[in-house]
């Protein structure tokens, strides 16, 4: 994801993030973790080539050909960022958490503008699905709702990925 950097606290320390979103459809997005692997690998892959289409250019991510133990180690290193509140990664799940449909990324801003970047994926099936549009509309209202921003930004929604990368670094 975002490249490693010393970040300063970018929330206020009073605030605890929330660990659950109940979307209307069932489905609920909660923190990733490492032991997560299993469900988070097969989503990633299957869906390789469009998340490199949207994060390739910002990120790196996904590698081709990423392992099991590259994919631990990754949701490793958001599982240990949240606790630091440094970044957070929440995946979006079915009712019985069998699969992992997607993930929503809140990161400090990576360009000027904005005190957080925030996108988000679905599994290449759903693309155009009813949940997509769930989740289209709920994450900026939970952002807003749930999280001390005063300037969200929506990448890939507010803005493209391509609009993202032109603008000047912090």
């Amino acid at each position: 994801m975002p490249e490693d950097r010393a970040v300063e606290p970018w929330l206020p320390p009073w605030f605890r993030h929330p660990t659950r979103l109940d979307l209307p459809t069932g489905h609920h997005l909660r923190p990733i973790r490492e032991v997560d692997v299993d469900l988070d690998l097969p989503a990633v892959t299957s869906s390789r080539e469009r998340l490199w289409s949207i994060y390739g250019a910002a990120w790196g991510w996904p590698p081709e050909g990423m392992t099991r133990e590259q994919d631990r180690l990754d949701l490793a290193h958001h599982e240990a960022e949240i606790a630091r509140h440094e970044s957070f990664n929440y995946a979006l799940f079915d009712d019985e958490e069998a699969e992992l449909l997607g993930c929503v990324y809140l990161d400090p801003a990576g360009r000027v503008g904005a005190d957080a970047d925030v996108s988000w994926w679905v599994v290449d099936r759903l693309v155009g699905s009813e949940l997509e549009a769930v989740l289209d509309a709920e994450v900026p209202r939970w952002v807003r709702r749930d999280w001390p921003f005063t300037r969200p930004r929506f990448v890939g929604h507010d803005l493209s990925w391509e609009q993202w990368l032109a603008l000047p670094a912090p």
